[in-house]
């Protein structure tokens, strides 16, 4: 089997960086972020699933929600990298507050991990609050007027129409819609390389900018599933039913999970009418993008495919980071005796 044919038997994915595209493979990261400067900066890590230990998290229905869970975390750490990366942390710098001050005393180089920790807690509760707790208490005060076959599908239309409108709504601000042209870069690569073609700027403009294997495509999918779900779920009591959907989340999130892998595989009449609705809302996350945004999706994916099937776009590892951490801070966690930490885990290649 040739190194084309061996990356092609793989699934890449990716998601949309600032300033910048991430792209993933089996076990590595590749990030290419331009800086201030508009060179781009190119870096891959070691990602390590934990489903390669337990290969029971690795099952269907089970690896979908492990799967999201560390897309999630590795989601914020490259997000967190491209702004420092672009320049835009810099431009965000504010005169830290009290408690920003006390928590760098406290927590040093930790910092961070604990604010994006807090962050996802705050996210979750939010998604809760919107998704759940207020589709059902809008519903279950208007059911006196309802036929009860008609509830669930009421409360599944209003989580919906929460979802489409965010987007409707965030697309709009300038920064978020360009982040979403770098979204179609991503797309636009991938496709470009499923289907066999030379990674070159001239070949990736002319596909698509949507793609089945999409996270917006799983997230409509995880609401429109849960419609049929939660068609179980009890509405005697709102608290209880509210606490059901949290524990059948896992649930909804698995079959969402196996029908964007099966849509993302073959194609047919059923998986097109699975893509359908992702493929419908991706014209909200995505943009069209410049030559400039898709030559950094390409270096993303050419740095991934290298470093894991050497061999395949030789040359392109010359001066690649192999660290999430730049020279800024490098510097601010150096050793003990506070000298900056040597070159062999840092910033450079």
């Amino acid at each position: 089997m040739s190194k084309k044919e061996q990356c092609q038997r793989i699934y890449y994915g990716g998601q949309a960086l600032l300033e910048g595209v991430m792209m993933k493979g089996t076990g590595h990261c590749g990030c290419a972020v331009r800086n201030e400067k508009g060179e781009i900066v190119k870096t891959v890590v070691p990602v390590q699933s934990v489903a390669k230990k337990h290969r029971f998290l690795a099952l269907p229905f089970i690896r979908g929600v492990v799967n999201f869970i560390e897309m999630m975390k590795l989601g914020f750490q490259t997000l967190a990298y491209s702004a420092e990366v672009s320049g835009m942390a810099e431009e965000e710098e504010a005169e830290p507050s009290r408690f920003e001050s006390w928590l760098s005393e406290k927590c040093g180089k930790h910092m961070m991990d604990i604010i994006m920790g807090i962050s996802l807690v705050l996210g979750l509760a939010l998604a809760v609050l919107l998704f759940m707790a207020l589709p059902a208490g809008i519903t279950k005060l208007t059911s006196s007027f309802l036929p009860p076959w008609s509830l669930t599908i009421i409360e599944g239309v209003i989580k919906i129409a929460i979802f489409v409108g965010y987007l409707a709504v965030v697309a709009q601000m300038k920064d978020i819609r360009r982040t979403f042209e770098y979204h179609g870069a991503e797309h636009k690569t991938i496709h470009c390389f499923e289907a066999g073609e030379e990674l070159t700027p001239e070949n990736v403009r002319k596909y698509p900018r949507e793609h089945p294997r999409c996270g917006t495509s799983f997230m409509i999918l995880v609401l429109m599933i849960s419609i049929l779900i939660f068609w179980f779920v009890t509405w005697d009591n709102l608290i209880i039913r509210i606490l059901l959907k949290i524990v059948l989340l896992p649930v909804t999130m698995g079959v969402a999970y196996e029908c964007i892998r099966l849509a993302g595989r073959y194609d047919n009449v059923f998986t097109r009418m699975i893509s359908a609705p992702g493929r419908a809302l991706q014209k909200l996350t995505t943009r069209e993008p410049d030559d400039a945004q898709i030559e950094c999706a390409i270096a993303a994916l050419k740095i991934v495919l290298e470093t894991e099937i050497p061999g395949s776009y030789p040359g392109v590892l010359e001066g690649v980071r192999h660290s999430f951490k730049t020279e800024e801070t490098e510097q601010n966690s150096g050793s003990e005796d506070g000298a900056p930490r040597s070159g062999s885990d840092g910033a450079g290649a």
